[in-house]
């Protein structure tokens, strides 16, 4: 007949097994397990090891009657590690695997137990019963040992440990040894993602010297933002909060949100200036025009006044042409000027041969009125989002950072719905792809290293966000954050 006393018992077990599944803290888990064992068992002391290079490590102890409870909080407990040995009862469970139940230590010759006498001469205590359970982990292995210590009767005096107790310890360790396995295998899985990831952000921000901190710095300042939220939401300033593994997902997709940079070709995200290597051609076509002209003057195929103003058409191009190549913004007056000599040529005293001093690929890389790209070249730039999306598809994210791969390919949609590469607005955008659009822009404005434009003041970097979020490009909340952040 099932008494009261089993029914609790029975519950306790359950409800054991059900905080088992829940704990995510390993530390927390092994105290846990202890504290249940030695309660279900009404015992005195508990240990708990772990297995680490063939040794026994302390990991828990405690015993209720000192007042010892060590290593809740994964504190290191400085007694030397207990060896493989099998006259020891704990490396003996280990070994064999076995749970082993002694009644009394000092009438069993079975074991070596000189050290738990020693510990009772010098601590005023009597250790007499006691049992070790292995804890068996999935691939057939011991993964640690729970050493139980002095089982109490109701009246408080000390009894053997029962087979039953020993077959629901046995029970109890199966339970902790697999989640452990299981912890221990989502830590290797997310080590195995981070990894991969620093992989990439290493090959990405290696591949131009250009945006060597990029990528960190736009995780740094996500990173910034999300804290900054945290410490809003602890004030009761704001309902918004991110826990520690919705941090961590953002990061993840601060980390890969420019992967698709990998297959930009080099001399589209290196471009320093509006020509590059163009601008070398100019001078040299330049140069053989004037050569050209000195010929024909010297032929006498060409009058002074046509040979004077062929002069000042080349200097007026070679001039006007090496300041807009490295100038940041293009006003009205430099784009009529350029206008002005994009008709220049010049042609043979016979007609055959006609050079324009522009070819129409130059003229189109001199009229971009902001940065160093055309339109043709910024549309590739662009494709990175979309190719980070594709590589990103392609990777299995399990479902702590099943999200990244979204937020990573939003970061340049625009709340006004100008962004790319979906013209994305409003509430559609959801806040983490905001927060990486905002740390993106911010690092774009304040960075040291990018070939277009020289460092930014902070002070005029924040005033150009701002005027951003004016005008519904990003969140202005995010701007205010971030401000108060740097």
């Amino acid at each position: 007949m099932t008494t009261t006393a089993d029914n609790n018992k029975l519950q306790k077990i359950l409800d054991i097994g059900i905080a088992l599944t829940a704990e995510k803290d390993p530390n927390k888990l092994l105290h846990l397990i202890i504290k249940a064992a030695m309660d279900l068992t009404n015992s005195d002391g508990g240990t708990l090891y772990t297995v680490m290079d063939d040794t026994l490590v302390f990991r828990i102890m405690r015993t209720i009657s000192k007042g010892i409870d060590r290593g809740a909080d994964g504190e290191t407990i400085n007694i030397p590690p207990v060896p493989f040995r099998k006259e020891n009862i704990c490396s003996y469970a280990a070994i064999t695997k076995k749970a082993l139940n002694i009644p009394d230590v000092y009438k069993s010759d079975l074991f070596d137990f000189s050290g738990p006498k020693r510990y009772d001469e010098f601590n005023s205590y009597l250790t007499k019963s006691m049992v070790a359970i292995p804890m068996i982990g999935s691939d057939g292995n011991a993964m640690g040992v729970m050493q139980l210590i002095n089982a109490m009767d109701e009246n408080g005096e000390i009894r053997p440990f029962t087979d039953e107790e020993t077959r629901i310890l046995m029970s109890l360790a199966s339970q902790t040894a697999i989640s452990l396995s299981n912890m221990a295998h989502l830590k290797e899985i997310t080590h195995q993602m981070w990894s991969f990831t620093e992989a990439m952000t290493e090959a990405i921000d290696a591949r131009t010297p250009y945006n060597a901190s990029h990528t960190r710095n736009v995780a740094k300042y996500a990173g910034l933002m999300v804290d900054y939220i945290n410490s809003l939401h602890e004030k009761g300033e704001t309902e918004l909060f991110f826990t520690s593994e919705h941090k961590d997902q953002l990061m993840l997709a601060a980390y890969l949100h420019d992967i698709g940079k990998m297959i930009v070709p080099l001399e589209v995200m290196n471009k320093e200036t509006r020509l590059e290597h163009r601008l070398g051609d100019i001078e040299k076509r330049l140069e053989i025009i004037g050569l050209k002209c000195k010929i024909d003057i010297l032929r006498g195929d060409m009058s002074t006044e046509a040979y004077e103003e062929m002069k000042r058409k080349i200097d007026e191009t070679d001039e006007l042409v090496h300041s807009v190549n490295n100038a940041g913004f293009l006003p009205d007056e430099t784009v009529e000027r350029l206008n002005g000599i994009f008709g220049y040529e010049y042609h043979s005293p016979d007609g055959a041969e006609v050079i324009k001093f522009l070819t129409d690929e130059e003229k189109n890389c001199l009229m971009i009125r902001k940065g160093t790209l055309t339109a043709e070249e910024r549309k590739i730039m662009e494709g990175h989002v979309e190719m980070t999306e594709r590589i990103l598809s392609k990777v299995h994210f399990n479902s702590s950072f099943a999200m990244a791969p979204k937020w990573a390919a939003e970061h340049h949609e625009c709340l006004n719905g100008k962004g790319y590469p979906r013209g994305m607005s409003g509430d559609d955008i959801c806040l983490e792809s905001r927060i990486l659009a905002v740390a993106d822009i911010c690092d774009a404005l304040l960075a040291t290293d990018r070939p277009y434009k020289k460092p930014m003041p902070k002070e005029k970097a924040f005033a150009i966000l701002e005027d951003m979020a004016k005008y519904g490009q990003i969140d202005a909340t995010l701007v205010g954050y971030i401000k108060e952040c740097i």
